[in-house]
């Protein structure tokens, strides 16, 4: 029978359990978002640093909520990358399942899922 886990009640730890999650401190893990970057101007690196800023106060000062974090970090974030003018296309609360799928039998095709996690992309960009 496969097990189905609602998404808020997954945390990092077993992530790294049951997916072999793997915190990378590589520089070089995944290049491609950083590759032929454009430079960013001072004006852009103090936003950035006021949205740092703002996140570590809200941090030290009150429970770190879910919608609390969207609107300090996310929001400043998506606007200053552009992604809510064109060509972008923005959508929110998007049902997502992921699963482990096990090859139970290989000549006869046959595969059953562990388990699946249901949940939603806060906010994804398209």
């Amino acid at each position: 029978m496969v097990q189905v886990i609602p998404g808020q009640n997954i945390t990092l730890t077993y992530l790294k359990e049951n997916f072999a999650l793997e915190k990378s401190e590589d520089q070089q893990f995944f290049t491609a978002w950083f590759d032929s970057l454009p430079e960013i101007s001072e004006l852009e690196k103090q936003y950035l640093d006021r949205v740092k800023s703002n996140y570590l106060s809200l941090f030290e000062t009150t429970p770190l909520l879910e919608e609390a974090v969207k609107m300090v970090v996310l929001s400043p974030l998506l606007d200053l990358a552009g992604f809510y003018r064109y060509p972008f296309h923005i959508a929110t609360e998007q049902s997502i399942e992921i699963s482990e799928t096990i090859i139970v039998s290989p000549e006869e095709a046959v595969e059953t899922a562990k388990e699946i996690i249901k949940g939603k992309i806060d906010v994804l960009v398209i």
